[in-house]
């Protein structure tokens, strides 16, 4: 996986797009794939969360006051503590983050919702 760098992950299919702000996301071809609705851009997150604790290859991670368990099996190469904040897509950490872009991307979610934006 290439290194990701940014503040909101996105993937469509094998390619990945950095967002740093909700504008950069104009329509379906800004990601080059094709939509009935150009509007319309369907895609997945990878939520910022922090990690509580870590037990192997799985750790628990919150955000918001929400808990989950999470795989460290991508992230072998990573040396990660409690307290780290990763990227969670699928279950799986992808990405270790700093707070600050944690922080961002939960900014950025929240214009997202506020907009109206469908995410």
């Amino acid at each position: 996986m290439s290194q990701l760098t940014g503040t909101l992950a996105v993937w469509h299919g094998s390619q990945n797009a950095i967002v740093k702000s909700v504008g950069e996301i104009t329509d379906a071809a800004s990601l080059n794939c094709v939509y009935d609705d150009p509007k319309v851009v369907p895609m997945c997150l990878a939520v910022p969360m922090k990690i509580k604790t870590i037990d192997g290859f799985q750790c628990t991670c919150e955000a918001r006051g929400i808990e989950r368990e999470a795989s460290l099996f991508m992230m072998q190469g990573e040396e990660l503590a409690v307290g780290d904040h990763i990227l969670v897509h699928v279950g799986y950490a992808i990405q270790k983050v700093s707070e600050e872009d944690a922080a961002e991307t939960w900014r950025l979610f929240d214009e997202m919702l506020e907009a109206g934006t469908h995410v």
